[in-house]
């Protein structure tokens, strides 16, 4: 079971990843800023969060990449060393995982019928969609009620 002080530490390490993607981040590193040991951290944060340290930040990183190459302006491998992975073939893998294309062909694809909304709508809708969670085309069914004709967002959910 995780403790109230456990779950202050773990956001420490996971508000780090969120700041930092870019470092080279490893687990032993992450556990030493959560104050624990590397495979307790690991346990707990999977417990808390639902993915492991390392798909969490591969998450962040991808996310970041997304909006790198939305601009065009860089290269997919300038994109990959930029948000913190050593690895192309790695980083091209996770990417066409996550977001279900290749690098280059979300890179080649024209973006401009998103470029209207502001950037907190846009990371929202062009978030990586991680195993276990609803497509972003699925309405949310909270059974909330309905405003303004749309269904209300669902709250995030920790598993």
């Amino acid at each position: 079971m995780t403790t109230l002080e456990d779950l202050a530490r773990l956001r420490r390490a996971r508000d780090l990843m969120d700041r930092e993607y870019a470092e080279p981040l490893d687990v032993p590193a992450l556990a030493r800023v959560a104050l624990m040991s590397a495979g307790h951290f690991s346990r707990s944060f999977r417990a808390a969060y639902g993915e492991t340290p390392y798909s969490y930040l591969m998450t962040r990183r991808i996310e970041r990449a997304m909006a790198l190459l939305r601009r065009g302006d860089m290269s997919v491998t300038e994109v990959c060393f930029a948000v913190g992975c050593t690895s192309l073939g790695s980083f091209s893998s996770r990417f066409t995982e996550l977001v279900g294309e290749s690098p280059s062909a979300y890179r080649d694809r024209d973006h401009t019928d998103g470029a209207a909304l502001p950037a907190c709508v846009a990371k929202v809708y062009t978030r990586p969609v991680r195993n276990g969670e609803p497509a972003r085309n699925e309405p949310f069914t909270t059974g909330e009620p309905v405003r303004n004709g749309e269904a209300a967002p669902a709250p995030p959910t920790v598993a």
